[in-house]
This record gives structure tokens, C-alpha cells and sequence, in this order.
């Protein structure tokens, strides 16, 4: 088994395996062409988009800076927008649904390290190893997240629901609730 089917699998795997040090660089390289690109260049924006993620639906509008770990994970869905400075760290999926706003400064991240500092940075020889294993983030449709929201590994977001500005959210929000806070919780029903 590679280490990018033990990524996608949830699996301990080293970070700095060739292959995904391969897919890496190129979302780098991509990364900055976007980021440097003139607003204006809608055509342009959207085809280095169409390479760099594993779904970019019509209507998708992504804030210029963007930044991701690899992108071919992440799947976003249509007319959503993603604010400036957000950061996916998308060593597992993320499935972002159709009409999704998210603020400034939000960050998602799948990867996880190991508690255990001697098993975090393994030495093997000449090699080092960094131990790293991730949970895919699904979020549903109709998601507003405020600004500076931290989303961690394995979390599931429902849809029509509302994340309060600076929340970090460490466990599942249900469908149609207002939740905010460290760590997040559900505040009130919305329907």
C-alpha cells in the first residue's frame, strides 16, 4: 500500500514520501500562480482551479490568498465562496456543498500527529520520517463559517447551519443550528 492510500485510508503514513512530495510541489506551483493572478482574470482563475482541486463546481469563488496542502482532495460545490487567507490542510477529503460561504482566515485540517513525541519524528537510517494520519471534513450545503474558524479532523458540519466567528470546532454539528465557541456547541435551532 502507498502512502497516499494510507493518507486517504486514515492510516499512520509519512508525509514526506516521494509521491506526496510530488503532489505537493505541484499544488505549490499552483497555489502561486493563483495567488499572484489579477482579480480580474476570472477564465484564468478558474482553469488553474479546475487543476488543482478534485471538484471546482460552477460559481466557486476562492479569495486570493489561498493555501492548501495538496488540493486534489478537496471538493467544493457550486456558487460556494471561500474568503482571503483560509488554509486546508486536506491530507484526507474535503467535500465542501453548493452555496457555501466561508469568512476570512478559516482553517480546515484533516492531519493529525501521533501524541506520543517519539512517534510524531522517526529517524530510520539516513531518513527521517514524519508520522502524520488524517480524517476526511465534510461540510453540507447552505454553511455560512465565520471568520477565523478553526475546523479540526473528522468533523462533519450539516447543513443550513452557522459556525460563530473564532470557533474552533472539535466534534459533528448537526443540520439547521447556530453553534459557536471553544469548543464549538450548538447555541440554538435554526428551523
Amino acid at each position: 500500500m502507498t502512502e497516499k492510500q494510507k493518507m486517504l485510508n486514515g492510516e499512520d503514513f509519512d508525509s514526506r514520501d516521494s509521491e506526496l512530495l510530488k503532489m505537493y510541489h505541484q499544488s505549490r506551483r499552483l497555489l502561486k500562480e493563483y495567488n499572484q493572478l489579477d482579480s480580474k482574470l476570472l477564465q484564468e482563475r478558474n482553469e488553474i482551479l479546475n487543476k488543482l482541486l478534485a471538484q471546482n463546481s460552477s460559481g466557486v469563488w476562492i479569495e486570493a490568498p489561498f493555501y492548501c496542502e495538496y488540493g486534489e482532495n478537496i471538493s467544493i460545490g457550486e456558487n460556494t465562496f471561500i474568503n482571503s487567507n483560509c488554509i486546508f490542510s486536506d491530507n484526507n477529503k474535503i467535500s465542501i456543498g453548493k452555496n457555501v460561504l466561508i469568512a476570512p482566515h478559516v482553517q480546515i485540517y484533516t492531519a493529525q500527529h501521533p501524541l506520543n513525541a517519539e512517534r510524531r519524528i522517526i529517524k530510520d537510517h539516513m531518513q527521517t520520517k514524519y508520522i502524520t494520519s488524517a480524517k476526511p471534513v465534510s461540510i453540507g450545503d447552505h454553511v455560512w463559517i465565520g471568520g477565523g474558524a478553526i475546523i479540526l479532523p473528522g468533523v462533519t458540519i450539516g447543513s443550513n447551519t452557522t459556525i460563530g466567528a473564532g470557533s474552533i470546532v472539535t466534534k459533528d454539528i448537526p443540520n439547521d443550528v447556530l453553534a459557536f465557541g471553544n469548543p464549538c456547541s450548538i447555541q440554538k435551532k435554526l428551523k
